[in-house]
């Protein structure tokens, strides 16, 4: 995933966008693999979190936006690796 500044309004949109872009289901299935993978508590916590308020990122702060869009990026390289 490119870096982006939680600061910086565009930034903030790019990763508002990338974040709408995903299903609900989508978000059961990052949801089970990072159980699967066990990556923590706090880090399915917010998965959760983020399938709950699904294409609805404005709901969300920066920071969580970032955090759960990081964690998809990981979970999406390691599934990648495996194949």
């Amino acid at each position: 995933m490119a870096t982006y500044d939680i600061n910086d309004p565009t930034d903030l949109d790019i990763l508002r966008g990338h974040f709408n872009m995903v299903t609900a289901d989508e978000w059961d299935e990052y949801i089970e693999l990072a159980e699967e993978r066990k990556i923590g508590y706090k880090n399915v916590k917010i998965l959760k979190t983020a399938q709950r308020k699904a294409g609805i990122a404005k709901y969300l702060s920066p920071k969580v936006l970032s955090w759960v869009m990081s964690l998809v990026d990981r979970l999406d390289e390691e599934d990648d690796e495996e194949e």
